[in-house]
């Protein structure tokens, strides 16, 4: 079998979401299916695609890590790690499919079998940012438990970027205000008291505060119990996770901002958080995803992949979850859910509050083609205008 060709696909069934797809094409006429959305430019991840094709062109899907291999390396000096990563994502995952409907088999089959029957998700309710009341919010997080989710995640921070005053400008760093800690406590403290001591509640801050701040964040809502507090200081300075890590007493959960093993590496030796959550679609595909997972293994820390994006990459991940000893939850946005469905022929079966394996070939899931195209956009639409 030899890879004839890669496509692309750039769609928007959801306002503000667009969604990057991969398909693997080969000459016994099986096609694998990737994804490599992103929050930011997907025009860049498309070129990057098409730049490496005349690599990938002509080679067996079934060497699924020569082809990673093939990419990361030749891309060593400005570095693999980001777009290259993504874009490697995108093929790795085609190919893991590809090899999956060749031999008749879940991915997760291949990958060592299941450890579990099922994969537990952690779920979402509004952002601060976002045009929500404290109690629309408590409203939204009792009709999530009601349907059977046991985890939830919030951001409690309102956005200081927009606030006037001297932390606004170019940085993206941004620096909380006591007034907007105190809201913070307030939204999760009505959380807290509707969903019960028990209830496991996680806090997202998107990597956005300075040190001092987020520290003075942590300490304030410590008396919640958080499962973890993600993601509290921007990913470039391990030496700002240090001291934020020193400096209170939450359980930390940090990765999506980071790519392929070599930068988990320090998180895990210094024992700098609780939790990874690398995602499929930027960190380099199943098969990084797996490596992380079990380097992760080894220091004793759960594994609790990013997937806040498209179909594929919740289906992909499934996959590794089925077959990963040290899952903690996966993440989803569940409200998402019946849009998957308008562009893909089916996911994994959704109910109280997990994925459950349908036992598919492949990652279980194709394009609709004919939606994709109905909710195409053009490369220049291809990013997020918010995050």
């Amino acid at each position: 079998m030899q890879i004839t060709d890669i496509k692309t696909y750039l769609t928007m069934p959801i306002q503000n979401l667009p969604w990057l797809f991969v398909e693997v094409h080969t000459d016994e006429g099986i096609t694998g299916l990737g994804e490599c959305s992103w929050y930011g430019n997907n025009t860049l991840i498309q070129q990057g695609i098409e730049s490496v094709k005349p690599w990938v062109i002509g080679q067996d899907p079934a060497n699924i890590e020569e082809i990673w291999q093939l990419i990361y390396r030749r891309h060593l000096r400005i570095g693999g790690r980001g777009p290259i990563s993504a874009v490697i994502s995108g093929i790795d995952i085609a190919l893991w499919d590809i090899k999956g409907k060749a031999l008749g088999v879940p991915v997760y089959q291949l990958l060592g079998g299941p450890v579990r029957d099922h994969v537990p998700l952690y779920t979402h309710v509004h952002d601060a940012r976002q045009a929500a009341t404290i109690e629309e919010n408590v409203a939204m997080a009792r009709q999530t438990k009601a349907d059977g989710y046991r985890a939830i995640k919030t951001d409690p921070f309102r956005s200081m970027a927009t606030q006037s005053g001297p932390f606004r400008g170019a940085s993206l760093v941004e620096k909380l205000t006591p007034s907007a800690i105190n809201y913070a406590v307030e939204w999760v403290g009505a959380l807290r008291s509707e969903l019960g001591d028990d209830y496991e509640l996680m806090v997202d801050a998107h990597a956005r505060f300075d040190v001092a701040s987020a520290i003075a964040a942590a300490r304030e809502l410590e008396p919640f119990k958080l499962i973890w507090f993600e993601e509290p200081v921007p990913q470039e300075s391990y030496d700002a996770l240090k001291e934020f890590r020193e400096n209170s007493n939450v359980a930390i959960s940090v990765g999506e901002s980071l790519f392929t093993r070599y930068d988990f590496v320090p998180i895990l030796q210094d024992r700098l958080a609780d939790f990874v959550m690398p995602d499929i679609a930027w960190t380099g595909g199943i098969s990084e995803l797996r490596r992380i997972a079990a380097l992760a293994e080894a220091y004793y820390v759960p594994f609790t992949p990013h997937d806040a994006l498209g179909p594929v990459a919740i289906a992909s991940t499934f996959q590794v979850c089925m077959a990963t000893p040290n899952l903690y939850r996966q993440e989803s946005i569940h409200a998402w859910f019946d849009d998957f469905l308008k562009i893909v022929t089916t996911m994994p079966e959704y109910r109280d509050g997990a994925l459950w394996p349908l036992d598919k070939a492949g990652i279980g899931i194709e394009l609709i083609h004919e939606e994709v195209e109905r909710y195409a956009v053009p490369s220049s639409q291809g990013r997020m205008t918010t995050y």
